[in-house]
């Protein structure tokens, strides 16, 4: 009985059709909906197959010559839906009539695409329900894309803030746990960070308001080709306010590998806070000689080309291990033209000769907890049981790094995350069974405020705009 209402009766003769209703707001979006599409897709393809949103959606976007507001639109809703998951799907399974185990995963992402819309965008909410449920029909059918409906029109009852009212743990029996949820982390992680910021009420707010927007786009300037400042003129961008080479881009400027710097090989996208840490290890003061150098981590690519351009102005040279052949390939491209050779190894198992570098880089693989603004789905893929494998791997990386550094040489600790078993744990733990001196590492971030009690450096997005990037410089005694 096409066309009629649940409880309605047949009527004995045909209704008269009636003209079409007068539309008071803006119209309905096309199905063919590019922006929206494409980050539909992107989020399946994370769901499906654990692929990278900040892969998977420039592609995208080049393959479908998406630009301008629509490309600014897609990469919003994606990385924007991706960072908010948990929040999203709380409120989905409240207005959801089953629980979310039991959702078609292709209408769950299209719920999260028209609840992220709804709650933390300005789209009207008829346009955000209507080209959801468009895009649904369209490949779905109709009636998965009633449900979707029915789910999003019960979302679209309350604001973001009366939902976290509803559902967030209570503040006062778990401050914790109600900031996790009020901003889109698990609760695990804001513990994590709460441990390494000593604090679970306002400072640990700001940290997890901070980690959950999006990001400013940072550059960095290659050493001996351009400047920051010729580089901020060639981009729009402003130079950054701690880095002698970095240049900050709006967030949503488009996709810097556009850029003609970024593709002449002038500049490479990096955070001003990894700039940082690879320029302490080049700013230990240190006798004798200093022109050989080793990055022992070295994919994909990003540090080494910082530190081959800065160890190339003085005649040196930088050798780059990396375990992963792709990755290893990656180093290459990016270090083009500068004096740096690559090995494929694991980094605890090299051929090279005790003591046969000045300074070493480990920045060593790690939960990624301080980097989760721009890795949108990491918060919800890594696990706490993550940990203790990474400390063993980062532990063993560490000491082999001081092996090989010669005597009175040193080694820049770096992991991009705040996690107390990742960074101090390590560093405590090796020098004292190594008997390295653990250098006041503050010393090497000249003129940058807020970074505690040393000696070694924990950076925050809250209070230094980088991401949370950890680093401890040690030296192996004479």
């Amino acid at each position: 009985m096409t066309g009629y209402s649940r409880g309605d009766s047949k009527p004995s003769r045909p209704r008269r059709p009636h003209p079409p209703r007068r539309r008071t707001g803006p119209s309905r979006p096309p199905v063919e909906d590019p922006a929206r599409l494409a980050a539909l897709e992107t989020l399946r393809a994370v769901r499906q197959r654990d692929a990278y949103a900040n892969l998977v959606l420039p592609q995208l976007l080049r393959d479908r010559r998406i630009t301008g507001r629509d490309a600014a639109l897609a990469t919003e809703l994606t990385y924007g839906a991706s960072r908010a998951q948990g929040l999203l799907d709380a409120v989905i399974e409240a207005c959801s009539d089953r629980p979310l185990s039991e959702v078609d995963g292709s209408a769950l992402d299209a719920l999260r695409l028209g609840t992220y819309q709804l709650l933390r965008t300005r789209i009207p909410s008829h346009a955000a329900v209507a080209s959801t449920v468009d895009l649904v029909r369209a490949e779905l059918g109709s009636g998965v894309a009633g449900f979707v409906n029915a789910v999003l029109r019960r979302v679209a009852e309350q604001d973001e803030q009366a939902w976290v009212d509803e559902l967030a743990p209570d503040p006062d029996t778990d401050p914790i746990g109600n900031l996790a949820f009020t901003h889109a982390h698990p609760r695990w992680i804001a513990q994590a960070f709460a441990e390494a910021l000593g604090s679970r009420d306002d400072t640990l707010r700001r940290a997890l308001e901070a980690d959950d927007a999006r990001p400013a786009v940072h550059l960095v300037a290659r050493p001996g080709e351009v400047s920051a400042d010729e580089l901020a003129a060639i981009t729009g961008g402003d130079v950054a306010p701690y880095s002698p080479y970095g240049v900050h881009l709006e967030p949503g400027a488009g996709d810097p590998a556009d850029l003609e710097p970024v593709r002449e090989r002038l500049a490479n996208v990096q955070d001003e806070g990894s700039q940082l840490c690879a320029l302490a290890m080049t700013r230990a003061p240190l006798e004798g000689t200093d022109d050989r150098w080793l990055d022992l981590c070295a994919g994909p690519g990003g540090k080494a080309a910082l530190l081959a351009a800065l160890v190339g102005l003085e005649g040196g040279e930088l050798i780059a291990v990396e375990k992963a052949p792709h990755r290893a390939e990656l180093v290459r491209k990016i270090t083009s033209g500068l004096p740096v050779t690559v090995h494929v190894a694991d980094g605890r198992e090299t051929d090279f000769v005790e003591g046969a570098f000045d300074r070493v880089l480990v920045d060593a693989p790690c939960t990624g907890l301080g980097a989760l603004r721009r890795r949108p789905e990491a918060r919800w893929r890594r696990q706490p049981t993550d940990v203790a494998q990474l400390t063993t791997l980062q532990r063993e990386l560490l000491t082999e790094a001081l092996r090989l550094v010669r005597p009175g040489g040193v080694v820049a600790y770096v992991v991009c995350s705040p996690h107390l078993s990742e960074t101090v744990g390590v560093v405590t733990d090796v020098a004292r069974r190594t008997g390295a001196d653990v250098l006041d590492t503050r010393t090497l971030f000249p003129e940058m405020p807020d970074l505690g009690d040393g000696p070694h450096v924990q950076l925050w997005p809250h209070l230094h705009g980088t991401d949370a990037m950890f680093c401890a410089v040690l030296r192996r005694p004479v």
